[in-house]
């Protein structure tokens, strides 16, 4: 039986059994297995799929990367093409024979790419297609974009996070706070710092022996499920915002614009229109969570014009100067820095420091 059979018997085995405390650790094996045949299916041994990233070879520019996902005749490359006519400051850019990269738009001096990945929903979850080659773009993104039709959002919201699901990406998700350690002795230790509802130390047993894994130590902060510590044990999971734009407003009432509007994590806009334009990237900026960072030479102004972006989880000192030039880090004596991450306007900071949105910084280089 092939892999893609495996799977649909497993689906069909979850869907048939009734969800109750009696049958959560079937289902929690079940979930294990399920997940380690869908690994195989996107990593097959022996790499398989054709040459890795073929057609879909899309150098990362700029500061942050968008995915875009969603049906056909949604208007995505309506939005696309909108969206990169207005805010890109390069109208012509280069195509891929798979993805188009119709620009880099340039909004609060960061420079965005945006990526178009049709794929992702064509059943590449399943293995067809070239789904490995757009798993891997749509795993390098920063924020993901899901277009959907505002006429019958949410049959198709369920479909593209499903076929997400099943590529390891986690949307609008945290990683688990639970601590995994394997060992070579000492059994299984299961310690839940909270009351569990679904875990227990059996079930916990039970999905490790499914990985052939019969020492380790396990720490549950939270109330957590079985999914979430199968995700820990994959290890390969991707956590990434995601925004679900709904179009075509245009078509809607403004009553029914007004219950949308109430949605977690979704922006209603007309691609065709431009409408609500402005709103989209605010929130794409607020996802984002970028930290613009201005470089003060000594004696000279600070440049507002260009500033250094950088992730905020990646914000140090070290990461400021790595960004402008791999070695500068080696000259670095100290640096001086203006604005919200400190205390005293300038203050003297090492390679530490945290920096915060807007601040100035000038690095002093040993002599």
């Amino acid at each position: 039986m092939g892999v893609l059979e495996k799977i649909a018997e497993i689906e069909s085995e979850m869907a048939r059994t009734q969800k109750n405390k009696a049958t959560s650790a079937h289902l929690g094996l079940l979930k294990a297995r399920l997940a380690k045949l869908r690994r195989e299916l996107i990593d097959p041994k022996g790499g398989g799929g054709g040459k890795a990233g073929e057609g879909f070879d899309v150098a990362k520019t700029g500061d942050a990367r968008i995915g875009f996902v969603g049906f056909p005749s949604v208007g995505k490359s309506t939005l696309l093409s909108n969206l990169a006519g207005v805010y890109s400051e390069v109208a012509a850019y280069e195509f891929t024979t798979l993805t188009t990269v119709p620009g880099v738009i340039k909004y609060k001096g960061a420079k965005v790419q945006l990526l178009d990945l049709p794929g992702i929903i064509e059943g590449a979850k399943d293995g067809k297609g070239r789904g490995k080659q757009v798993i891997a773009v749509a795993r390098t993104c920063s924020l993901i974009f899901i277009v959907l039709d505002v006429l019958k959002p949410l049959g198709h919201k369920r479909l593209i996070e499903h076929e997400l699901e099943g590529f390891g990406i986690r949307l609008n998700k945290e990683p688990p706070n639970i601590h995994f350690r394997k060992k070579d002795k000492g059994g299984i230790n299961f310690q839940p710092a909270v009351p569990q509802s679904e875990l227990d130390g059996d079930l916990v047993k039970q999905i490790l022996a499914e990985y052939k894994i019969h020492n380790a130590d396990i720490l549950v902060r939270y109330d957590a499920s079985a999914d979430d510590l199968i995700d820990v044990i994959e290890g390969n999971r991707v956590y990434i915002p995601c925004i679900f734009l709904l179009n075509k407003i245009d078509q809607i009432s403004i009553e029914e614009l007004d219950i949308i509007y109430k949605i977690p994590h979704c922006v209603p806009i007309s691609a065709h229109h431009k409408w609500n334009f402005d709103d989209l990237l605010e929130k794409m900026w607020e996802y984002l969570d970028l930290v613009r960072i201005y470089t003060k030479p000594k004696g000279q102004l600070p440049d507002y014009e260009a500033p250094v972006v950088l992730d905020h989880r990646h914000s140090s000192i070290e990461d400021f100067c790595n960004k402008l030039h791999k070695s500068l880090i080696k000259e670095f004596k100290y640096a001086l820095v203006w604005g919200s991450s400190v205390k005293h306007q300038p203050q003297k900071v090492g390679k530490e420091h945290v920096l915060q949105d807007e601040d100035v910084v000038q690095i002093v280089k040993r002599v």
